[in-house]
């Protein structure tokens, strides 16, 4: 395949990891895409992410995106992948500061400034707000909406306590949101229009440093509770902050936006062993 010589970078917006190749002339391999963006996004057997973002053509925006989340499957949407790619688009020459590009979910717009990207999100729906939710034993109160990718949105008092792992995992396979499941954000207010956020995310099956959609539908949901203003400011696990901007009439949500940080790390070349399993069970 010729992913043994594609050269790639790898990011971090906010404390989430993605590898981004430049696939504009179609240098990955279709075949068993799934399975060889599994394989690199596996922690200490590989590079290891929390995605893989492919660059590509577009007839309809500066570039097209493909987001796939660690375990390889391709979802709309990643916020805080989504101002990796711009930036890196931006710093290749690919657009200017001010740019758009082509995703499953729409056509995204973004501004660069240095490190830091302002991102468009796409149009906010099925907002859902605190109605009861029965978690193996214990029945919860939560609230849900789609921000591209579908999230679950929990308050609590103390967010150090928060069994993420478990009552994410637990809620992120729940019957009420299959077949294709949902991630889940546990939340607490602080002072100042800000809040803490922790986030299980679907398709890395774990908690990760950081959610920007999840940030974004923490947000709106407070702000749908009369919790908040725009813009408000999400503190991550990872230490960052993350800005959501948003505009609210009688139709809901508009003219939402994410900001934050997206760095480079680093950039490589990979070679074939990146893609072995390296005595894994399959």
């Amino acid at each position: 395949m010729t992913q043994a010589t594609t050269f790639f970078y790898k990011m971090s917006g906010s404390g989430n990891d993605f590898i981004l190749v430049d696939n504009r002339d179609r240098i990955v391999n279709e075949k068993n895409l799934t399975k060889w963006i599994a394989s690199i996004c596996r922690r200490k057997h590989s590079v290891g992410a929390d995605g893989l973002i492919l660059i590509e053509p577009s007839d309809r925006a500066d570039f097209k995106w493909r987001f796939f989340n660690a375990d390889g499957g391709e979802v709309e949407m990643c916020g805080n992948g989504g101002r990796c790619a711009a930036r890196l688009a931006h710093l290749k020459g690919i657009a200017g500061p001010r740019l758009s590009f082509e995703t499953r979910a729409g056509v995204i717009q973004a501004e660069v400034s240095g490190e830091r990207v302002k991102l468009e999100m796409p149009e906010p729906t099925a907002a859902k707000i605190d109605y009861p939710l029965k978690v193996e034993e214990e029945t919860l109160t939560v609230s849900s909406i789609t921000v591209g990718v579908p999230h679950v949105v929990i308050w609590v008092n103390d967010l150090k306590k928060a069994p993420v792992f478990q009552t994410g995992r637990a809620i992120r396979y729940h019957e009420n949101y299959a077949p294709a499941g949902t991630n889940v954000n546990f939340v607490q207010a602080l002072n100042d229009n800000a809040f803490a956020i922790r986030t299980y995310e679907r398709g890395v099956e774990d908690e990760t440093l950081a959610c920007g959609t999840g940030s974004v539908a923490a947000a709106l949901i407070a702000s749908e509770k009369g919790l908040t203003i725009s813009p408000a400011t999400l503190h991550t696990t990872g230490g960052e902050l993350l800005k959501i901007y948003f505009e609210k009439n009688g139709r809901g949500f508009h003219s939402v936006f994410l900001e934050g940080e997206a760095r480079i790390i680093y950039e490589g070349k990979l070679w074939e062993g990146a893609s072995s399993n390296n005595g894994g069970p399959w």
